[in-house]
């Protein structure tokens, strides 16, 4: 899927949050900024790493943060025993401040970082102040170590560089920009900085969503990384001014999935077997958003387990035909599950009519997932949302899922239906003249029933 060796992407249950404007004078919810931790040890490459991921992003704020201006200031004792002193335990960071300052750039308040001199190990004035931005990177040693500061990120990044090359690289900046000699160096890297890289730095790799062998010398990640960070601070501005869009988090293993459904030269039986597994991921993520209740029960070993128990009054309803592809993702994840569908179609003058339905008779009572790969101009799903809700379903009881979708559609169903959940794994550019998504997968049905324009429905429940 991807040149081995470039990047590792992991998994990550990261979720974006919403803050909204107290002042009752805003309309629009409070725009919070993209946060991307990079993490890696001493002399990996962090610094210029992030100074090349601000160099690709010009056209974004961009502001860089960075732990080491958070250590504790020395006593005069402390700085007497310097040599016994870990600079690379967790506890040698003034972690309350860094989470301080980072919640208040957040909240998009302005602060001020303490500048802290490598010659004296004390802060030392001007302190230097920082404006609240669309993008932050927080960039140190142990940023993925605690989780309080894991958790305000939104992206992850971990610098692996071979250890020969970081020691060369800490000899040459300690000996030159921080005044020490060879040995003071080679000393603390052995007592301090080696066994706290294996005990902290190193394990806090498992939380990193991409991980960049060769650091700043990798270019191509980099470039993949920028690319990665566009779309989703695109993605990250709609899900600020719509609460009830949600985009399920993105890895490379997704980006890729895409990067082949999307690729003209798919083959039908590979397009399939890419679409099929996305359709699974987003069908997932989607049931996740059901009602729910707490529920006990006993395990084999005698013991307790504190669970929930989903609603089971559920049913998906497909829009003829592209819709149908999501179907047997949904009943492989809900044994059983009613499907009903709907069939629209029509342009022009005359707008999107109604053809055909066929629903649960009980369809009122029940939550409904509404399936549609795409979401282009909205036409098709604002049609579908109106029968369902003319039949008695609860606007707040929809889960509208599909693969992508383009901002216009975005704006046109959650401004007529602010209470419809919208799960999709990508939001695109945009439409063109033709109401095509851009820039999009073509047209979805054709490309996964293996069929041309001439309409081929199933009727059948």
């Amino acid at each position: 899927m991807m040149e081995s060796g470039i990047i590792t992407a992991l998994s990550n249950s990261t979720k974006h949050q919403f803050i909204h404007s107290n002042d009752d004078s805003e309309d629009l919810p409070y725009k919070r900024p993209f946060i991307i931790g990079v993490a890696g040890g001493t002399a990996s490459g962090k610094t210029t790493v992030c100074k090349m991921i601000i160099s690709q992003l010009h056209d974004q704020r961009v502001v860089l943060v960075c732990q080491d201006s958070f250590y504790h200031s020395l006593s005069d004792e402390q700085v007497a025993k310097v040599q016994e002193y870990n600079f690379d335990h967790p506890d040698a960071f003034d972690t309350e401040l860094l989470l301080s300052c980072m919640e208040k750039l957040q909240h998009g308040q302005a602060i001020s970082i303490p500048y802290y001199d490598f010659k004296s190990h004390k802060y030392i004035e001007p302190s230097r102040k920082v404006n609240p931005s669309d993008v932050i990177i927080l960039e140190g040693i142990l940023v993925l170590h605690d989780p309080r500061v894991r958790n305000l990120m939104n992206m992850k990044i971990f610098v692996d560089t071979d250890s020969d090359v970081r020691l060369a690289r800490r000899i040459q900046r300690d000996t030159v920009e921080r005044g020490r000699n060879i040995e003071n160096v080679i000393e603390q890297y052995t007592k301090f900085v080696k066994p706290s890289f294996e005990e902290f730095i190193l394990p806090s790799k498992k939380h990193a969503d991409v991980i960049i062998p060769r650091g700043a010398d990798n270019d191509v990640a980099i470039d993949l990384i920028v690319q990665h960070i566009r779309t989703k601070l695109g993605q990250h501005d709609l899900c600020k001014i719509y609460p009830n869009v949600v985009v399920i988090y993105s890895t490379f293993q997704i980006r890729g999935m895409h990067t082949l459904i999307r690729d003209v030269r798919t083959t039908k039986h590979d397009f399939v077997f890419y679409a099929d597994r996305l359709i699974r991921l987003v069908v997932e993520h989607g049931l996740g958003h059901l009602p729910f209740t707490e529920k006990q029960i006993s395990t084999p070993t005698g013991s307790v387990y504190t669970g929930v128990v989903f609603c089971k009054s559920l049913c998906g309803v497909s829009i003829i035909r592209s819709g149908e592809s999501m179907e047997n993702a949904l009943r492989a994840c809900c044994k059983g599950i009613k499907i009903g569908k709907i069939l629209i179609h029509g342009e022009g003058n005359n707008g999107r009519q109604l053809i055909y339905e066929k629903l649960p008779a009980d369809i009122s009572s029940r939550q409904v997932l509404l399936l549609d790969p795409v979401l282009a101009s909205g036409n098709s799903a604002i049609k579908a949302i109106s029968l369902l809700l003319s039949k008695g379903v609860a606007e707040s009881s929809i889960i509208f899922l599909n693969l992508i979708a383009a901002p216009e559609g975005i704006h046109a169903v959650c401004k007529k239906f602010p209470k419809v959940k919208i799960v999709t794994s990508e939001i695109d550019m945009a439409l063109n003249k033709d109401l095509h998504v851009i820039p999009g997968m073509g047209e979805f049905g054709d490309r996964y029933f293996g069929t041309d324009n001439a309409a081929t429905f199933s009727l059948d429940t």
